[in-house]
């Protein structure tokens, strides 16, 4: 994950939970401060703060043959609950529903009523 000029390695399901709950900071023009389980450059396990909001520029890329990534499920869980707080009424499923078809329905209103 790149952040301020730098970067960190992080799990893939820290970065996208970390990535959608920037998006919802962003579409609420707000800001928080995040800590997310990273390697250092050292090679060690740690805890990096972020604060992030809607001027952040956040992307990731995937790492080939990375070593053993830092996860923490209560930090992905506290993202996604803080996300959803953001978005009350937002689906609970992801964006990524492709094994569900669209539908295709011409939907013909009556204007005239």
């Amino acid at each position: 994950m790149y952040y301020a000029g730098s970067y960190v390695l992080t799990s893939d399901r820290v970065c996208k939970a970390l990535l959608r709950f920037c998006r919802a900071l962003a579409q609420n023009a707000t800001s928080d401060v995040v800590s997310v389980p990273v390697i250092t450059e050292g090679g060690s396990r740690a805890y990096a703060h972020f604060l992030v909001g809607p001027a952040s520029q956040i992307f990731s890329t995937p790492v080939e043959n990375s070593p053993d990534e830092p996860f923490d499920a209560d930090v992905v869980r506290d993202l996604e609950e803080r996300t959803r707080l953001l978005h009350p009424s937002a689906p609970s499923w992801p964006d990524e529903m492709l094994d569900v078809p669209d539908l295709d329905i011409d939907l013909d209103f009556d204007r005239s009523l």
